[in-house]
C-alpha cells in the first residue's frame, strides 16, 4: 500500500523564476515513483491586486535551498518516505526540464487560493532516480510578493 505525504512552505517572497517547493528523491536508489495528486498556491500577508504565474515541472537537480523539510506522512503510524522537499528562497534554483511541465497556466491573484486536486490515474508522476522530482516555480509575476503551497503526494 502507498504512504502519503504532506509538504509545504509557509510564506516565500517570489518574483519571477523563483522556486517555492522542490519535491526530490534523496536516496541513492529510489524505490518509487512519487505521485502528485494535490497542488494549493495563496498569497500572504496584506492582500493586493498583483498577480503571479506558477507551474510544476519536472526537476533534475535540487538546488540550494533555503531550508528543507522532511515530508510529513499523512499517517502518523506509516514510514518515513524516500523523498525530501526544499524550501523558498533558492540562492541556486533547481534544474528544472525544458518542455517537460506537469501543470502549467497557474495564474494566481493575490487575494485568491488555487486548488489543482488531480483526478484518479491523473497524478503527476516524478522519476524514480536520485535527486530528480517536481519544484513548484513562478514563471512570471507583476511584483515581489509573498506565497505559501502545499503539495500532497504519494510514494
Amino acid at each position: 500500500m502507498s504512504e502519503r505525504f504532506s509538504t509545504g512552505v509557509a510564506s516565500v517572497a517570489s518574483g519571477t523564476d523563483k522556486t517555492l517547493i522542490n519535491i526530490f528523491h534523496s536516496l541513492a536508489a529510489p524505490t518509487c515513483r512519487g505521485r502528485i495528486s494535490d497542488v494549493v498556491i495563496s498569497g500572504n500577508g496584506t492582500p493586493s491586486d498583483h498577480s503571479a504565474a506558477f507551474y510544476l515541472g519536472r526537476t533534475t537537480a535540487v538546488g540550494t535551498e533555503g531550508s528543507g523539510l522532511i515530508p510529513n506522512n499523512l499517517d502518523p503510524g506509516g514510514p518515513a518516505g524516500d523523498c525530501d522537499s526544499g524550501l523558498g528562497a533558492f540562492s541556486g534554483e533547481p534544474t528544472y526540464t525544458a518542455a517537460k511541465q506537469l501543470l502549467t497556466g497557474i495564474n494566481v491573484n493575490h487575494r485568491a487560493t488555487f486548488r489543482h486536486v488531480a483526478k484518479d490515474r491523473y497524478e503527476m508522476v516524478m522519476t524514480a532516480t536520485q535527486n530528480n522530482g517536481a519544484g513548484l516555480k513562478t514563471s512570471a509575476s507583476s511584483s515581489t510578493q509573498a506565497y505559501g503551497a502545499t503539495i500532497l503526494f504519494e510514494e
